[in-house]
Parts: C-alpha cells; structure tokens; sequence
C-alpha cells in the first residue's frame, strides 16, 4: 500500500530547502518534518518501524511485521532538527544515535540505510 501524502510534493520540497538554507521558522520547519516523514514512509513502505518527531508528526515504515496495540515495539524519536539534518545529509544516523540524539529501540528502529534522500 502506497503512504498517503497530505503535504504538497512541491511544498514539501520547497520547505526541505529553505529548512537547508537556513529558515527555521515554526511553520516552515513543521512542513519540511512532515513532508520528510511522508516522503520516508513513501520510500520505505510499512509498518514495523514507527519514526516520531515530536511535536510535528509521526509515521510508520519499513516492512515487516505491523504492529497494531501498545507501544510499538521498534521507535525511533528524535528532534525536529535533528530530523532534519539526518534527512538532508548534514548529520550521520550512526553518530546521531552514539550522540544520544536519537532515541532508537528494537532490532528494527535503525534508518541507517533509508537516509538521506
């Protein structure tokens, strides 16, 4: 099943760069976390994975076993510009995780090879 978008392709896109050119205004920093959850859950179809940045959104993704009740049991949560810079290249998952920027659990809960795009 393909991930429903609610953001606009070209907006989304539009506030990943100005996010990237130095913009962090609230709005356009909640649509640049937004249009990249829904663009990673585009990429990576699923549900085994559930990827929070609180307080812009959530979503699910990677395939694999769905999980429906309870707290998921792969999460990744983090900031919305550490988000970001994970998305656009500017910070590597693996040293954001050793950073403790990351919050990632379960055998599942590693985007190492879904970021960036």
């Amino acid at each position: 099943m393909v991930a429903r978008r609610r953001i606009d392709i070209a907006e989304g896109s539009a506030a990943l760069a100005a996010w990237r050119g130095g913009e962090v205004s609230r709005s356009v920093t909640a649509m640049a976390v937004r249009y990249a959850l829904e663009e990673l859950a585009a990429r990576a179809p699923g549900n085994s994975v559930e990827v929070r940045a609180p307080p812009f959104g959530v979503t699910q993704c990677i395939p694999g076993p769905r999980h429906t009740r309870g707290t998921p049991p792969n999460v990744v949560e983090c900031d919305a510009e550490t988000w970001l810079s994970l998305v656009t290249g500017q910070t590597n998952w693996g040293d954001a995780v050793e950073r403790g920027l990351v919050a990632a659990s379960g055998l599942r809960a590693s985007l190492s090879t879904e970021l960036p795009f």
